[in-house]
């Protein structure tokens, strides 16, 4: 389609929950009296019926406007919510903004990323997430790091700090070391390791491991500290030898500037979702540019929002690193049609009109909503979701390998 009505309007709104052991995909659908439909996510880790709650309470404003008019849109229902942020009300934003796009590159017969400036790149390099599930013992991570390469990744990410909250003993810090240990000498010294401590270290205890993992030339160290002071994540970079990235857990605008002002963070790490919105998230990567830091969004929840953040990732000009979920369940596929081409590391840019994918409906309501718990502190981080794994790229999209 390379036009459209002039009169085109949203009819309707639908939410979709469908349970992925490890959280619930929140999906968002838009419907127009011209036949087109838009879809975007509003995964919340852990907080999904809030957020489907603030997607019901939108709907009513969405209804009889013109889907073109996106940045209109999302700036009313911004400036109309009075409590203006918040990570529930922006993952919301987020996800009617990436509907309204979709429907707006269907109908011009664009991809997303023309509607965002352009593309600066044919084609994004990824990481691995996920992979290490299943594994305990640091000859478990080896295996698991080794698989992950064989798919094709030449970086992976982890978090293997145990159930650290604040401080680590002895024997915990020994536990980490050995297991990075193993990962290294596994996969050798040409693919890129990152850690992610998930927030949960205090100063010192994060300082301390800091430098004890300088060793494996680590490609950062992710989050070390709690999100809600920037001036201790500060604290940590300035005495690491190390990269220091976070931002998945900022979702204002003004606290990234906070952060850059402060020289916290080598890597900035928005959240396409969290932050508001695709258009939100690359004037937060353009506010880094100034600052020459580069930008690899978080992304390891659904495949809408893997469009998502693919799109934006292909319209910033420092876009640094993609990171895709490796293995997730197998009825990933039912819920969505997704058209990527995952080659040599990297995932090709989209061709298709809109986002690129498309939600089965039915298949959401095969899979309902079930409750969950943060899986940081009980030891259960590396086994949620385990048993039914299977890789998130088929043989076919990862250009026939085995």
């Amino acid at each position: 389609m390379c036009c459209r009505e002039e009169n085109m309007k949203i009819t309707a709104q639908k939410v979709f929950v469908a349970n992925v052991s490890r959280t619930n995909f929140v999906f968002v659908k838009l419907y127009t009296d011209d036949g087109l439909e838009g879809v975007g996510e509003a995964t919340l880790e852990w907080k999904t019926k809030t957020v489907v709650s603030a997607l019901e309470e939108l709907e009513r404003v969405l209804i009889g406007r013109d889907p073109f008019a996106v940045d209109a849109i999302i700036e009313q229902l911004h400036r109309d919510s009075y409590w203006r942020t918040g990570a529930v009300f922006r993952t919301a934003l987020g996800a009617i903004e990436a509907a309204l796009l979709d429907i707006k590159g269907k109908a011009l017969g664009v991809p997303v990323f023309e509607l965002l400036g352009g593309k600066y790149r044919d084609r994004v390099e990824c990481y691995a997430n996920h992979w290490f599930f299943g594994a305990a013992t640091p000859e478990q991570y080896a295996q698991k790091a080794r698989e992950a390469v064989a798919m094709g990744y030449r970086a992976l990410k982890w978090d293997p700090f145990d159930v650290a909250d604040l401080e680590m003993n002895g024997k915990q810090r020994r536990q980490t070391i050995d297991i990075v240990a193993a990962v290294r000498d596994a996969v050798g010294p040409d693919v890129d390791l990152m850690l992610d401590v998930h927030g949960r270290l205090n100063v010192p205890t994060a300082i301390a491991m800091c430098r004890e993992l300088s060793r494996f030339d680590l490609r950062w160290i992710e989050e070390p500290t709690p999100p809600e002071s920037i001036d201790a994540l500060a604290e940590v970079r300035a005495a690491s030898s190390m990269p220091i990235a976070a931002g998945e857990r900022w979702y204002e605008p003004t606290r990234f500037l906070e952060a850059l002002a402060k020289k916290a963070v080598d890597v900035l790490q928005p959240d396409v979702s969290h932050a508001g919105g695709l258009g939100e998230t690359k004037r937060i990567a353009h506010m880094a540019h100034y600052h020459l830091i580069p930008v690899a969004p978080h992304n390891p929840v659904g495949p809408i929002m893997n469009a998502m953040t693919l799109h934006m990732s292909v319209a910033i000009p420092n876009f640094s690193v993609f990171e895709t979920v490796s293995i997730d369940v197998p009825w990933r596929k039912e819920l969505v049609r997704e058209t990527l081409q995952f080659e040599d590391g990297a995932i090709l840019a989209p061709t298709a009109p809109g986002l690129g994918v498309e939600l089965n409906e039915e298949a959401c309501a095969r899979y309902p909503y079930a409750p969950s718990d943060v899986p940081l502190f009980d030891g259960s981080m590396n086994t949620s979701g385990v048993a039914t794994g299977a890789a998130t790229f088929t043989q076919a999209e990862r250009g026939g390998r085995d």
